[in-house]
């Protein structure tokens, strides 16, 4: 059942502009997701239901309840550098702590056009980036590096400093592995080989497979960075009106991939605000004409934004905003599995197990030998039943329990009125005969 785009590769490869609008290139800075997959994992959402059938996807993520409990690694050997440690040939002064926590500096190189040329978040930028360890070891080195300020596309350190810089400066930024990285790290493969790959001519798979193959070295966990970056071209973000249909799956698409990107690190509120973006993009108005084919298009990867945006509120125990995602994909699309389970879920977590086991049931009957709908549905009916008796005891000590106490009692007074009855019957007949006794007494 897990849905599939043709090619997270064939999208890009069609990125809007082509190689003349670098702002709608893929967020090539990232330097990989986990396990070498880097923008790989095109499924549909990672909680794959159990025996559901998916033969055109050959690299799957994980399932959601593994991803959402990543494990996040932490470094033992080596304590990361500290993010104001600066070259000692630099005056401290000189560097500005973009926070004000002392994880996040930057340093001016060479000064640029004046601070008016200062790219606007929402605007396209190019730059030149190199980034290195601690050690001076080289992560990754790209000469032309495009993405859109502020949408997430890349690291947070470089969204946070390149809107401090201008147009042409050259600066040196020094960020704690919480911008970067994080404790998970990174294993990448050669950035400047897959931005080659991703606009080459040549058939998408066989060049984003060479690229793979040609990996730079690891960001371990908990690694501090230092970033030379040039700001080299800013430009406005086109208008999504304007788009050709094709351009806008394009671009929605790479902004569902970053939001896997940071579902699969366990970056759920980043992962939510990708998929917000991504739904932007379809829903926005459009003056260019659309075929029924580029509109399934477009509404494919609205519900898979949808789906996945669920799976990450509800990881977020947004519960209320989970179930709205559920229910628009419901409304496209009446019989989608994950929509219905993760909407039994969702009513679960709220405490409508009679609602939530109506919509398992609809959700089974669709997917009969789903394992994972068995397995919740179960457990629901199970927590369904102890609420009942819990309830059922709850009013039994409310109302009293009225078949205690007159079951001992008419066995009580029933034997003490059997006694009773024989006591005033001997009575009776001793009063008698000595009446009739008197009676008799008298007449003689």
């Amino acid at each position: 059942m897990a849905d599939r785009e043709d090619s997270p590769v064939g999208d890009a490869g069609d990125s809007v502009g082509s190689g003349d609008s670098p702002a709608h290139c893929p967020p090539s800075a990232e330097l990989s997701s986990e396990g070498g997959a880097f923008l790989l994992d095109s499924g549909e959402d990672f909680e794959i239901l159990h025996n559901i059938d998916d033969d055109e996807d050959d690299d799957d993520p994980p399932p959601l309840e593994d991803t959402g409990g990543v494990e996040k690694k932490r470094k033992q050997a080596e304590k990361p550098v500290e993010p104001d440690s600066a070259p000692s040939t630099v005056p401290t002064e000189e560097w500005l702590d973009v926070l004000g926590n002392g994880q996040l500096k930057k340093k001016v190189l060479a000064t640029g056009d004046g601070p008016d040329s200062r790219p606007q978040k929402g605007q396209n930028v190019q730059i030149h980036m190199k980034a290195s360890l601690a050690d001076g070891t080289v992560v990754a080195d790209e000469p032309s590096l495009s993405f859109t300020l502020g949408d997430g596309d890349v690291i947070q350190a470089l969204d946070l400093t390149v809107q401090l810089m201008e147009m042409n400066e050259k600066a040196l930024v020094h960020t704690s592995a919480k911008y970067a990285y994080g404790e998970l790290g990174s294993t990448a493969p050669a950035v400047s080989s897959l931005a080659s790959a991703l606009h080459s001519t040549a058939p998408a798979v066989s060049s984003l497979t060479s690229a793979l193959h040609s990996t730079a070295p690891a960001v371990p966990p908990d690694a501090d960075l230092t970033l030379e970056v040039q700001l080299l071209e800013v430009t406005d973000a086109p208008d999504l009106e304007l788009l050709s249909p094709s351009e806008r799956i394009a671009l929605a698409g790479q902004k569902r991939e970053r939001g896997n990107h940071y579902y699969q690190r366990g970056d759920y509120a980043f992962a939510v605000n990708s998929y917000n973006i991504a739904l932007q993009i379809t829903e926005s108005s459009s003056k260019v004409d659309i075929s029924p084919q580029e509109e399934e298009e477009l509404l494919d990867v609205k519900v898979k934004c949808l789906n996945n945006m669920a799976a990450a509120q509800l990881k977020l125990d947004r519960h209320e905003a989970a179930l709205r995602s559920c229910i628009a994909v419901l409304a496209y699309q009446p019989d989608n599995i994950k929509a219905l389970f993760r909407k039994g879920k969702v009513l679960a977590l709220q405490g409508e197990y009679a609602e939530a086991i109506r919509i398992l049931k609809r959700a089974l009957k669709l997917e009969p030998s789903n394992k994972t709908i068995h397995a919740e549905l179960s457990k629901l009916v199970k927590k369904h039943s102890e609420q009942r008796g819990v309830e059922q005891a709850m009013y039994k000590k409310m109302l009293g329990n009225p078949s205690a106490s007159p079951v001992e009692k008419p066995q009580a007074k029933s034997s003490w009125s059997v006694s009773w009855k024989w006591l005033f019957g001997a009575t009776a007949v001793a009063i008698g005969g000595v009446a009739l006794s008197v009676v008799i007494a008298a007449r003689n």
